[in-house]
Formats: structure tokens, C-alpha cells, sequence
């Protein structure tokens, strides 16, 4: 797979994604990265439209949690580590934030290895961000123990589209040498004068009648009040599944 082609699929053809295929990319990415070899995660793959249909309402309704043939929810999974060592006479402590934040870790890098994976197989992928905004329902949906949060959200399937590769920001604007450079204005602008220049995103601009293109993102889609009350309530499932 050529990354620099990579795009996010959300339409699906009417192709199966065999049982064999996702346990094989599955077990593949298990050799990726993991805090103390003790690979702090689980996935819960959803295939019946019933659970399809049953996730559906916490990302918010979007079309590629029914329309793909797998869904797969990647968690931040302590539990499994927890009963294993009460099993051999240890005492774990792993009922905290932190201990939150490595098994997080390590689903997100598991997610992202596979993600490579399955790309590079011909498959189509979409992330869903939507998983931290409404982490409760997932929990109740695919019944979670606690010490175990859903992170990450992949829709698979064959892609049945070939929408434009997204525009990327150049690696001037993220990489910094020896100690961070703060950004002066004269490089926000250098940075992000060609994003903003882009056909689709002036359009953008102007379907959502605003000045600017960081308008869209600050007063429309990522908004303070609505960042506000998502915390709030990952902090609360982040309570009610151990973890704080």
C-alpha cells in the first residue's frame, strides 16, 4: 500500500470480509508495541446488523456503522491483566488513571497496526472519533467489565468509492529540532495558507457561512461548549469502569 494514498472509505460493497481474514490481520498485529509485553487490549467484533444497529445511535447515527461488514471497537483493557494476576497470587493496582493511559496506549497502537494491515490488503477503512464522545452506550451496548473503555473505532469492509486523498499539513509544521519552536503568525500562515486555498475547503467556508476555515472547526464542528460536556462525560465512564 502506497500511504500517501490512503483515504478513509465510508461506502461498502456488498462483498463479505471473511471471519479468517479479520482473526489473521488481528493476530498480525499483535507483534506491534506494547507497555511491558502485557498487550493491554481487546477488540469486540461486531458483524450482526441487530448490534450494528444497536451501536449506531453513539456515533451519531453515522451511515458506515451499518453500511460496512465489520466493526471492530478497540479498548483500553485492564481487566484481563487484573484477573490474571489475582489468579497467581499478585495484587494488582491498575484501578487508575494512569494505568488508564497505557492500556490506551496500547489499543491505539494495536488499532493503528492493524489499520496497516488491513489496508494493505485491499480493505477499506473508516475511524470512528465518535467513540470517546458517547463511551457509556458502547459500554452498555458490548456489555464492558469494568478496567475495560472503548478508545478507537474501525468500520471495514470493500471499499465501494475512491474519494479523494485528504490534504496533509507539511512535516515542517509538526517536526521540531532538539527543543519546541513555537509558532510566530508569519509560520501559522506558511503552514496552512495552502490548506486554506483548497477548493473543497474554501467551499466549505463558504457552505457553513463563515470568514475562515478555523471558524468551521471552533464554532461548528469542535465547538467549547460541546468539547466541554464530552469530557465530562468520558470522565464519568472512566468512573464507572474503574479507571478513576
Amino acid at each position: 500500500m502506497n500511504i500517501e494514498l490512503r483515504r478513509s472509505i465510508r461506502k461498502y460493497a456488498d462483498r463479505e470480509v471473511s471471519e479468517e481474514m479479520i482473526t489473521r490481520l488481528l493476530s498480525l498485529a499483535s507483534h506491534t508495541q506494547t507497555m511491558g509485553n502485557l498487550q493491554l487490549y481487546s477488540v469486540v467484533e461486531t458483524r450482526s446488523q441487530k448490534m450494528k444497529e444497536a451501536l449506531l445511535p453513539a456515533h451519531f447515527g453515522q451511515p458506515m456503522v451499518t453500511g460496512a461488514k465489520v466493526v471492530l471497537t478497540f479498548c483500553a483493557d485492564f481487566r484481563r491483566t487484573t484477573l490474571w494476576a489475582e489468579n497467581r497470587n499478585a495484587h494488582p493496582g491498575y484501578d487508575n488513571f494512569l494505568s488508564f493511559l497505557n492500556a490506551m496506549t496500547d489499543a491505539l497502537l494495536y488499532c493503528q497496526t492493524f489499520c496497516n494491515l488491513a489496508e494493505a490488503e485491499g480493505l477499506g477503512l473508516c475511524f470512528l472519533g465518535t467513540t470517546v464522545y458517547q463511551p457509556l452506550a458502547i459500554i452498555k451496548v458490548l456489555q464492558l467489565p469494568k478496567l475495560v473503555m472503548p478508545v478507537a473505532t474501525i468500520t471495514v469492509g470493500w471499499p465501494d468509492e475512491e474519494p479523494p486523498v485528504s490534504d496533509r499539513l507539511p512535516v515542517e509544521a509538526i517536526l521540531h529540532k532538539e527543543t519546541y519552536e513555537d509558532y510566530t503568525p508569519d509560520r501559522i500562515n506558511a503552514f496552512y495558507e495552502h490548506k486554506e486555498s483548497l477548493p473543497e475547503n474554501k467551499h466549505f467556508v463558504e457552505i457553513n457561512h463563515k470568514q475562515t476555515l478555523a471558524q468551521v472547526f471552533t464554532d461548528i464542528r469542535y465547538t467549547k461548549k460541546d468539547n466541554e460536556a464530552l469530557s465530562q462525560g468520558f470522565i464519568e465512564a472512566l468512573k464507572h469502569q474503574g479507571f478513576l
